[in-house]
């Protein structure tokens, strides 16, 4: 049977504004006493697409990865769906675990396991999660159908394409039905026709209405799909807002000259 792949049933808890599926506030990050994150505020409301941008080393990464605590903030406030689980330097909620269902990943890297196929890597998270054998199952092999790769499914990641494993990715990162969908720049290592498969598949997943935090370089991209775009800048934000505004007529020098600059080399 075909899964629908669409934003989770809202949850109703009142801690937080209900429709902010991710709630960040004040984040402060450093390491090895070099200021990554600097007082960040975002919040990515329930069937939204906000994408960061930013030069590399600006802190993209970190910020997206702060949301399911694979980075602990020195500082500041992170909630999910309502759940308070960072607050003030220290992690409030223990239950990982749950977090990382809550908040699927899509990472630059694939990170499939090498010794299963693509159906037993969308599987695999399933079953660790206590889903029935079957049910794991029939969702993997729907959900690679969804990403257009279902004929590749008994296929091992050493015998897909770039853009193949990374829609396997996708697959995986949905089979657990999360709140928000993070990408951290998902097409950096693929060529111009894999990317464009990856692309594809997040503007389906978009027109669902997935909610979605993305770090990318895809400008264009950026600004057909998001309803909000960020530009991070050593840490800070120095402008956002809606697409047309803040990549089409930025309101800050610094954004205006990243823009030229990635005018330039595109």
């Amino acid at each position: 049977m075909t899964e629908p792949v669409t934003a989770a049933t809202e949850q109703t808890d009142t801690r937080a504004t209900p429709q902010a599926v991710v709630r960040m506030e004040g984040l402060r990050k450093s390491f090895d006493g070099r200021l990554v994150l600097d007082d960040v505020h975002l919040a990515v409301d329930r069937g939204s697409i906000v994408s960061i941008i930013g030069q590399s080393g600006g802190g993209k990464s970190t910020l997206m990865r702060c949301v399911n605590l694979l980075e602990r903030p020195d500082r500041g406030r992170v909630e999910v769906s309502g759940e308070v689980v960072h607050d003030g330097g220290r992690m409030v909620s223990r239950d990982l675990p749950r977090l990382r269902r809550t908040v699927g990943m899509v990472f630059q890297r694939f990170h499939l396991f090498p010794h299963l196929t693509a159906v037993e890597n969308v599987v695999l998270a399933q079953r660790t999660a206590g889903v029935l054998e079957q049910e794991a199952l029939e969702r993997a092999v729907a959900l690679l159908r969804r990403v257009g790769v279902a004929h590749r499914g008994l296929a091992y990641p050493e015998q897909l394409s770039g853009g193949e494993q990374q829609r396997v990715a996708i697959a995986r990162a949905l089979a657990l039905r999360p709140d928000v969908l993070l990408f951290d720049e998902p097409t950096s290592s693929l060529d111009p026709e894999a990317t464009r498969e990856v692309l594809s598949v997040m503007r389906e997943l978009a027109a669902d209405g997935m909610t979605m935090l993305l770090v990318t370089h895809e400008l264009p991209f950026a600004r057909e799909v998001s309803d909000h775009v960020v530009f991070l800048d050593r840490g800070r934000i120095v402008e956002e807002g809606h697409p047309d505004d803040v990549l089409g007529n930025p309101a800050q020098a610094r954004t205006q000259e990243f823009l030229a600059t990635y005018g330039s080399t595109s």
